[in-house]
């Protein structure tokens, strides 16, 4: 499941030993925001390392941005066994990908790895990235190649596209609707997953990181990158179904059934009406499940 990524500074050994220890779905070294310049050609190493010692979770990078002097030694020196995936902060076109997806699949067949066994998450976190979010969509890379895509999904970064836009978010959040809603409509245009949200930033405010994880699920997000390990709980329970969700999917699917067996098409459950999507909805859902490995 892809509901909590945890960020974990590259060049602090023990929070990043410690980072993937813990229940998050993914690790995300940081080799961009949390290292300072002076620091970023030492933090690789450690980082290839730890990624090729056995851990319980998935591990990805987040690398310097593309137009920056480090992303091409940062992408160099941390491809190999071990890595699941990289994180491209700041993508603003189609171009980037396509660079990117490129060197990576050259550093994969040169390493003797599957081509396109490495994910590939942009964040876009700008006005030019949103933008062009349906373009950089398109360049998901890899597919006539490997069979598959490198870009499954793409990830929001709240803090750099308000300081773009000179916005003032308030706790509601309302002033970052309209970008959230266009990167789900175009990721499901795309064909791609769900996107990942945006890291909620006040650590010590709970009450506001339960709420906005509520509103990011119901928006259409499967997940959200945190900044912090006591964040990790709040995002793997607030993108999860509950119970009561899960137990209705499968009264629905079983009454859809029963329906079709016999010939009917109108069917109630819980006193609704159930139509073919609200099915599909229920289908999906415990699909999701059982692909986790938590069969219904």
């Amino acid at each position: 499941m892809n509901r909590s990524f945890l960020f974990a500074p590259a060049n602090h050994a023990r929070r990043v030993e410690k980072a993937l220890t813990l229940d998050a779905d993914a690790v995300i070294l940081d080799l961009e925001d949390s290292v300072a310049a002076s620091e970023k050609e030492a933090a690789r190493k450690p980082v290839a390392e730890a990624l090729a010692r056995p851990r319980k979770c998935r591990g990805y990078v987040r690398v310097n941005a593309m137009g920056t002097p480090y992303c091409y030694r940062d992408l160099v020196e941390i491809v190999g066994r071990g890595l699941d995936g990289i994180v491209l902060p700041k993508v603003e076109s189609a171009a980037d990908l396509h660079a990117i997806d490129w060197l990576i699949a050259n550093l994969e067949r040169e390493r003797g790895l599957a081509i396109g066994a490495i994910d590939l998450i942009p964040i876009i976190e700008s006005a030019d990235g949103l933008q062009r979010i349906e373009r950089i969509l398109q360049a998901r890379g890899l597919k006539p190649y490997s069979g598959t895509w490198r870009v499954r999904r793409v990830a929001f970064g709240a803090a750099d596209y308000s300081l773009d836009l000179g916005l003032k978010v308030s706790p509601d959040e309302t002033e970052l609707a309209v970008a959230r809603d266009r990167m789900v409509l175009a990721s499901r245009a795309a064909r791609v997953e769900a996107p990942l949200d945006s890291p909620w930033f006040d650590i010590k405010d709970a009450d506001g990181l339960r709420r906005s994880t509520e509103r990011s699920r119901r928006l259409g997000f499967q997940g959200r990158m945190c900044i912090h390990p006591g964040q990790i709980a709040a995002a793997n329970a607030g993108y999860a179904p509950t119970a009561d969700e899960v137990a209705r999917a499968r009264r629905i699917v079983a009454a859809f059934r029963e329906a079709e067996a016999k010939g009917s098409a109108a069917l109630q459950v819980d006193g609704q009406m159930i139509d073919v999507p609200i099915v599909r909805q229920a289908e999906r859902l415990l699909a999701s499940l059982e692909a986790a490995g938590n069969a219904p």
